[in-house]
């Protein structure tokens, strides 16, 4: 079986210090076949590089330490630098080539009212991308690490709400490859994992319409390290995912660090095919290429 890792974040993201070269470099040593980098983009909470001002540039932090964050306190944190990190994937593509396959691809972290801004930059380096992850990381600019977005509602009210926004996006944003990590919010959810009867309807609502537009869906094996004891998304979404004729899937570790990078990917293979798929995906040139579970 093939060993590729389409969820890498590299020191272009504001929560990470691994360098790209080093990851490639790992990359090699693990013997993996193909590598896609993705690093962060999160309109609504953080700004470009490019046009930033020179005093939010000063303040901005180059990584986000969870410990050192509370609510109330203003970030100055950062999107990826585009030019720098097109740059940079290039040279380890004319290095490297030879040895490792190299995507290019970002992570959107896309909001509804953010979306204008995520057309403008995929139609920007529209001819480069080979895959964009979609994930939804923050609802009205609130933030699920933090709970700022979960404080003052249920946990029926915040799942809900989430799901509402990450159907919002993909009605209407369509330049993207699979949804990443589709039950983010359980990542966070501090009263345990809601019933899956009580957000089926917006989940089902939510496949419906990715599986229409040919979107995907990743598999997302931080669920370890997260000690989450399922998959993520979970079980219950991938069967629902393929009762409806979904096929597509990705898999990826969300590495930030040298001991995340492909962890964990080669057994939830395995444990999806137990659910009855027989495929995957990389991508190139935002198309999907098959492989063989």
């Amino acid at each position: 079986m093939s060993f590729e890792d389409y969820h890498v974040h590299t020191h272009f993201s504001d929560d990470s210090s691994y360098q790209m070269e080093q990851v490639v470099k790992d990359a090699i040593q693990m013997n993996m076949d193909e590598l896609c980098f993705t690093d962060h983009v999160d309109y609504g909470i953080k700004q470009d590089p490019e046009t930033a001002s020179e005093e939010f540039l000063a303040k901005a932090s180059e990584t986000i330490d969870d410990d050192d964050w509370h609510p109330g306190m203003e970030r100055f944190v950062l999107n990826v630098h585009y030019p720098s990190y097109m740059s940079q994937i290039e040279q380890m593509k004319k290095k490297y080539g030879g040895r490792i396959e190299l995507k290019t691809g970002l992570e959107f972290g896309i909001q509804s009212h953010t979306i204008p801004d995520f057309q403008k930059l995929y139609h920007r380096f529209e001819d480069q991308w080979d895959f964009i992850l979609l994930s939804i990381h923050q609802v009205d600019d609130k933030e699920f690490w933090t709970q700022e977005f979960q404080e003052g509602k249920s946990q029926l009210e915040y799942n809900r709400a989430y799901y509402e926004e990450l159907l919002k996006v993909v009605r209407e944003y369509k330049d993207y490859s699979v949804l990443a990590h589709m039950d983010l919010i359980i990542r966070y959810d501090k009263a345990g994992r809601i019933d899956f009867d009580q957000v089926s309807d917006l989940i089902e609502k939510i496949l419906k319409t990715i599986i229409a537009d040919g979107k995907g869906l990743e598999v997302n094996t931080s669920s370890i390290r997260y000690e989450m004891n399922s998959l993520h998304p979970s079980a219950e979404i991938l069967k629902l995912y393929k009762n409806l004729g979904g096929t597509i899937l990705t898999f990826g570790s969300d590495s930030h660090k040298p001991e995340h990078l492909g962890a964990g990917i080669q057994e939830q293979k395995e444990m999806v095919k137990a659910l009855g798929f027989d495929q995957y995906c990389t991508f190139e040139k935002m198309k999907p290429i098959w492989h063989s579970l």
